[in-house]
Order: structure tokens, then sequence, then C-alpha cells
């Protein structure tokens, strides 16, 4: 069955990531495109990823060098790409409080390049990876990914009608990624840990598998018209549960909430509610452009959307959804 990124070509920034790994490998194993060009600054990262993924054994794959900070190099790889998935970023919360300018670079003028290059290069589609720490951010790096996607947005104004369009999809902690918990918890397991640390026993995670992520981005750059802002409905799990689901004969202890840090995460905040529409497995913020039509835009892929009360919110510690041990477990196997 033809598929939309069939013949043609897709690039994603930071594309040696947990994400961008796990993208490669379903592109790769589920379509046929022309060239699939995986773009970032760190070249052992792209000579071990090129051991797994090889050219000679998948003739459409690029690896790039290039920085998301050097405007110049973002439009030299993006000729003759028809789709962009941004996934680069700084995103380790303590790192970036510490060194917010860095951030700032990559994350916010990282994203002006990456935005300004796909328009200049014609560029069909591009989506924005974001998270939850961008919405009522308290963190440096939440407030740069908050900037970044709200460049993003305004940047189909910049492209103008029929030019480059963008999207963001906005989701929560990825089980088993780089920086997350899991593998924390698992190193220090491996080392002999009897207890488990935990920030604030309070504390709420939304949580979503690598694969989960990449088939929703897949998704939604078929189904993006621009300017929309994505949220998966994903579930919830107290991060004291998710220790002792990892070790259930382990001891946990608090050890005091880090620089930057909230007790619960919030995908959709009260303020997005009136721009936003419910699907099955997803919402939709709708820009508020005032060429957006809403009722053109209440059908996704055959489902019809319900427009959410005034006082939604999507948040992780009043979340329908919850996670038990056994679906962690079952999330980790994947």
């Amino acid at each position: 069955m033809t598929s939309m990124l069939d013949e043609r070509s897709i690039l994603i920034t930071g594309g040696t990531g947990s994400f961008g790994r796990a993208f490669v490998r379903a592109v790769l194993r589920r379509h046929r495109p022309r060239r699939l060009v995986v773009l970032s600054r760190d070249e052992q990262k792209q000579y071990e990823m090129a051991k797994r993924f090889s050219p000679e054994e998948h003739p459409c794959l690029r690896y790039f060098i290039g920085d998301v900070r050097d405007a110049e190099r973002m439009k030299r790889a993006f000729d003759g790409i028809d789709y962009v998935v941004h996934a680069a970023a700084m995103k380790h919360v303590p790192i970036a409080e510490y060194n917010p300018f860095e951030c700032i670079r990559t994350n916010v003028a990282g994203a002006e390049n990456v935005i300004n290059a796909a328009i200049e290069t014609g560029v069909r589609r591009v989506i924005a990876l974001s998270t939850d720490k961008a919405a009522n951010p308290v963190n440096l790096y939440g407030a740069t990914k908050l900037a970044s996607d709200k460049c993003f947005v305004a940047a189909n104004h910049l492209s103008g009608e029929g030019g480059t369009r963008f999207s963001v999809v906005r989701y929560g902690n990825v089980v088993g990624s780089r920086g997350s918990v899991v593998p924390h918890f698992k190193a220090l397991l491996d080392d002999g840990a009897k207890e488990l640390p935990i920030t604030d026993f309070r504390m709420t995670r939304f949580w979503i598998t690598l694969k989960q992520g990449v088939e929703f981005v897949l998704e939604r750059i078929a189904a993006m018209a621009g300017g929309e802002l994505f949220i998966p409905k994903v579930p919830s799990m107290k991060i004291v549960d998710l220790a002792r689901a990892l070790c259930p004969e382990c001891g946990v202890f608090e050890s005091g909430i880090r620089p930057g840090e909230k007790l619960h995460e919030v995908l959709l905040p009260l303020d997005e509610a009136r721009l936003t529409v419910e699907f099955p497995g997803h919402y939709t913020v709708e820009p508020a452009f005032h060429w957006w039509k809403r009722e053109e835009h209440m059908v996704d892929n055959g489902d019809r959307g319900v427009s959410v009360p005034d006082d939604f919110t999507y948040a992780s510690d009043t979340n329908a959804e919850w996670l038990g041990a056994e679906d962690l477990r079952r999330m980790l196997d994947e």
C-alpha cells in the first residue's frame, strides 16, 4: 500500500537520539522513502547508528553532521527535503537551569533556523516535537520549548499560502528514553542499590513509549493542516509506584525536588481549552488564526471531534487513565 512518505525525502533533526532511532526503524520497516536523512551534531553517535542502520543495507539512508544552531548548515541539509521532523533539543531540566543561554541557543534559535531553512528550501511539512513541560512552564527547558512551539505555529504566517506547513506534537515522558527516570533507576539497581530516590512521593508524570510516540508523529504528519498542536491521550503514573514496579523488594526515600521540577505535569492547560478539540485518541489545540475555520477540521481520520469544556485541563494528577505495575512492564518490553 502506497503511503505519503514513499518516494519522498524525509529528514529528522536530532536523529541519533532515542526518538530518532525509533523513527528511522519504523520508516525503514513500513515505507519506501527516496531519502531518509539523519541529522545530528555527534559523529560518534552517527557512527554507532550507521552500524545498525547502514546505508549499504538501506540505500535511502544519509547521515548528515550538523547543528540546528547553524543556519547555513540547515539550509544545506534541507535542500530537496519534503518532510522534516524536528527532534533536536537540549532537554535535561537541571542542566538547562545551570546553562540557560546554551539551552536558548539550541531550543529557540535552533527552531528559528529550522523554520527559515524549511521555508527557503521549499520543505512541504515540518512537525516539531515538544514536551509537557512547555505547558505552563516553571523551568527554563519548558520555557524554551514553549517559545519554540509558538515559533512553529506562527511560522505558517511566514510561509504564506501554499508554502511550508508547520505543526507541533506535545507529549509526556518517554519510557526508557535517555534522560528519563527509568534508565536512572535501572542503573542504580545494577549498581546494587536497595533503595530508590524519589524527589517527592506525590509526583506524577505522563508516560508514552517510543513506539507510540513515533506512530503518533507519523500519523500527524499525514493529517496536519498547519498550525495545530497535537496531544496524544496517554496514561499517568506516580513516580513512587514506578519505582516499586521496577523493584518491588526495594525501599524508596524522598530526596527532595530538583530545580525546575514540577510535582505534576500538564499537557493541556486551562487557557488552551477554548481552542481544543477532542478526538478518540488525541486532542488538537487549534491555532488562533483568523483564517482557521474550526468546522473544516472537525473530522480527523474519519472521527468527528468535540470541543472540550472551557474549564478543561489535561494534567498528570487528574488524568482518567493510570498505569499499573504490569502495564509499565509491558511498556518497557515494547
